[in-house]
C-alpha cells in the first residue's frame, strides 16, 4: 500500500483544510495563534510537512468554526468530486 502522504486522498485532505481556513477568514498566523502554535505550524500542515492527529484536527476544526463531523463530511464530498 502506498504511503498516505503520496495518495490523492492526502492532497484532497490538505485542500479541504486550506479552503476551510480561507473561508473562515483566518490567516495562517491567526489560526496558529488560536492553537497556541507558531505561524509555521499552519504553513507546515497545509504543505503536508506536518501531519495532524485526530485531537489536533478536532482542535483545528473548532478554531475554524466547524466540527470534526462536518469536516469529515466535507472531505468525503471532496473525494467524490462533488
Amino acid at each position: 500500500m502506498t504511503k498516505a502522504i503520496y495518495r490523492r486522498e492526502h492532497e484532497v485532505f490538505l485542500q479541504v483544510l486550506k479552503r476551510m481556513r480561507i473561508e473562515s477568514g483566518l490567516t495562517q498566523a491567526q489560526c496558529s495563534t488560536a492553537l497556541g502554535r507558531p505561524q509555521s505550524f499552519m504553513s507546515d500542515v497545509e504543505r503536508g510537512v506536518r501531519r495532524l492527529d485526530t485531537v489536533q484536527l478536532r482542535d483545528l476544526c473548532l478554531v475554524l468554526g466547524t466540527d470534526l463531523t462536518s469536516f469529515s463530511a466535507d472531505y468525503e464530498r471532496a473525494l467524490k468530486g462533488e
